[in-house]
């Protein structure tokens, strides 16, 4: 069994993906634990990514996916396919700072903290400035979750008001803490959690299923931490916020819908559940 499987998703982001894989095979270079990576497939290989795969980085895993099935599906594939201690999802467009062992650190702070569910890095935009990747069940401020993602907290005060207690602005991000869920695009798990609550929920195509896993995860009495001193830089593309307007974006971008859809979802599974679990 590997120490840690780690996943990409691909959807036509062949590029970043292949400079993800390069920055974690630096990363782990003398690394004394067993590491596999792995790319699944949404895209039906369109660009090629197999063969720029098996070429470069022979070492990594591809799988298929067949169809566009989803980030939380796509992911559980992924871990399926190398049965680890730790499963840790990835998104394409990060890069692991030089010498910085980060996925040695990862693991050693799992390793060392063993009643601990799952753990997400600090993740830092590309020009060093915070990237805020731990929220609250707050329900007030997930109610306004569709308005932040199209912009509305840059117009008006009211949505930046939720928005900001959503995104634990008023958290010092350089402390370690339990947090109550983490972002999705770096998120490491323990097999323990996933053999006990099973994976992402696949009734999320995509959004919302980062939080609805770490829900589960507190009610089965696995805590879920943010950890401040391992970093990780993330562009951070957020397709659901292109178009303006939530009239503009509900026709025009299907991400949008995407995570409005899983929005209601997540409102309808946890209706009368939305407990502030890390206080």
């Amino acid at each position: 069994m590997k120490d840690i499987n780690i996943v990409f998703v691909n959807y036509q982001m062949k590029d970043e993906i292949i400079s993800a894989v390069d920055s974690l095979l630096k990363d782990i270079a003398g690394c004394p634990y067993q590491v596999q990576i792995t790319v699944v497939d949404n895209s039906q290989n369109a660009e090629g990514i197999k063969q720029e795969l098996e070429t470069k980085f022979p070492q990594v895993k591809y799988a298929d996916a067949g169809v566009n099935v989803g980030f939380g599906k796509g992911n559980t594939i992924g871990f399926k396919d190398t049965p680890a201690r730790y499963y840790f999802a990835l998104n394409p467009d990060i890069q692991i700072p030089e010498n910085s062992k980060t996925i040695e650190k990862l693991l050693k702070f799992m390793d060392d903290h063993p009643k601990i569910g799952c753990i997400a890095p600090k993740l830092m935009n590309l020009d060093f400035t915070l990237q805020y990747n731990c929220y609250r069940f707050d329900l007030n401020s997930i109610l306004i979750k569709p308005l932040k993602q199209i912009n509305f907290d840059r117009k008006y005060n009211w949505v930046k008001k939720y928005s900001d207690r959503l995104i634990m602005k008023d958290f010092d991000h350089n402390e370690t803490m339990p947090v109550d869920w983490v972002l999705g695009a770096a998120m490491m798990v323990r097999k323990e959690v996933a053999d006990e609550i099973g994976w992402f929920d696949e009734r999320y195509f995509m959004y919302m299923e980062d939080c609805d896993w770490c829900h589960t995860m507190w009610e089965h009495g696995w805590p879920v931490y943010y950890v401040h001193d391992i970093i990780i830089m993330h562009k951070h593309a957020r397709g659901s916020a292109k178009v303006p307007g939530i009239f503009k974006a509900l026709f025009k971008n299907k991400l949008a819908r995407a995570h409005l859809v899983s929005w209601w979802k997540y409102l309808w599974k946890w209706r009368g559940n939305h407990k502030y679990y890390a206080a």
